[in-house]
């Protein structure tokens, strides 16, 4: 298993300053953010560190020998946007940019993209899964021709009042993943699972682990802080962000000896990417800095 961090917390770093702290760090592994440049939607959305318009064959041996050079792998190129998304326009954008991500993954020989199925938020789940099947069906056969894995984050994307009723990412539950994968049992798609979504929403986090072994193509690793005084206040139909916090590693609920102890039961080898999105350390570029530290630090007791 190999650790490493997701890039969008450095949105303002190039991607070259990226990869020198990291490495300088002790990280082994770096989750490439890849949105189209432009004005962000949302928060850790809108980076680019490699921009998929312009990976031209030198540029993208430029950017292997960066990594070659820090000794740094990529563990996925990232992007994470909404594909069935009521509106046709930007749908069709998003998708588009997938196609480019796959390509562009292969040829850097990274052979892995992470993202989110999206979700009609207005839709009930079996509305949705019949638009999935349509939407993603040549996604997947796009990715499994070209070698690449696609590692869907399990992340809901309901938080506050703008993603009422039902959140903008399908993928949030066992029961939807089984679903997924029987829809499409292509061994190239899977998740990129993230324990601390199921864990705030009062789930099992380990549990899947076992379950969905097969399909684990890439970790998050984030933890969350969930307010019992809060849930009791508004309970679990309340906006998510009203009872609990997203954590670095630690700093929350999560067993992580338990978690990546199941990770090894498995036998899962690839990459488990640090996701910052802890506010407590989000002041100036000196605590991000911090946040990056303690988070290898405390996760280097177990990977």
């Amino acid at each position: 298993m190999k650790l490493g961090l997701v890039s969008a917390i450095l949105p303002d770093y190039s991607l070259e300053k990226v990869v020198e702290t990291v490495s300088q760090i002790g990280y082994e592994a770096l989750e490439v953010c890849c949105w189209p440049k432009g004005k962000a939607m949302r928060r850790y959305a809108g980076i680019t560190h490699i921009d998929i318009n312009e990976a031209t064959d030198e540029k993208i041996s430029q950017i292997n020998n960066l990594m070659s050079t820090h000794n740094i792998q990529i563990s996925s190129l990232g992007y994470y946007p909404n594909p069935l998304d009521p509106d046709k326009e930007k749908r069709d954008m998003y998708i588009a940019h997938l196609f480019k991500m796959i390509d562009v993954s292969r040829k850097m020989d990274v052979n892995r993209i992470t993202t989110f199925i999206g979700k009609h938020k207005n839709l009930s789940v079996e509305e949705n899964l019949k638009l999935f099947e349509t939407i993603w069906a040549p996604i997947i056969a796009y990715a499994e021709q070209n070698n690449v894995e696609i590692g869907i984050e399990n992340c809901q994307m309901y938080f506050t009042k703008d993603e009422w009723p039902g959140g903008n990412n399908l993928a949030s539950t066992p029961a939807i993943w089984r679903e997924m994968f029987r829809i499409f049992p292509q061994e190239c798609f899977g998740l990129n699972y993230d324990p601390s979504h199921p864990y705030w929403m009062q789930m099992d986090y380990i549990k899947p682990i076992y379950e969905f072994r097969d399909r684990i193509k890439h970790i998050h690793i984030k933890d969350a802080l969930v307010y019992q005084d809060k849930l009791d206040d508004v309970s679990i139909y309340g906006y998510p962000l009203d009872f609990h916090s997203p954590k670095i590693p630690g700093m929350g609920g999560i067993d992580w000896g338990r978690f990546i102890s199941a990770l090894h039961d498995i036998r899962y080898k690839g990459f488990a990417c640090v996701e910052v999105e802890d506010k407590a350390f989000e002041s100036c570029e000196a605590d991000i800095i911090a946040a990056v530290k303690q988070s290898y630090t405390y996760m280097r007791n177990f990977i």
